[in-house]
């Protein structure tokens, strides 16, 4: 199966749109905001915003930072993001 490429229209159904969008389930969870995540995991506040809108995607660095600031596990962060994509297909 091919990879799916970016859609400006529909960010959400991207890769990064959805990895965005969970990660700011996530830190809403987490009753953080976007500064206080983007501190402690060592990036910059605009930097979180442009991976929650889904416009960046994460290196492998970032992944475990902002995990490790969220207190969970990178893995955790990826099985949502899988999830989320399969569920998508289901209703494609």
């Amino acid at each position: 199966m091919p990879p799916r490429q970016s859609s400006s229209a529909n960010p959400s159904s991207s890769i990064e749109g959805t990895f965005g969008a969970v990660l700011r389930v996530l830190r809403l969870g987490k009753g953080i905001s976007q500064e206080e995540l983007a501190h402690v995991s060592g990036q910059h506040r605009n930097y979180v915003g442009l991976l929650e809108r889904g416009e960046k995607s994460p290196s492998l660095r970032t992944l475990f930072n902002v995990a490790g600031a969220l207190s969970i596990a990178p893995s955790e962060i990826l099985k949502r993001v899988e999830g989320s994509l399969k569920r998508e297909e289901r209703t494609v």
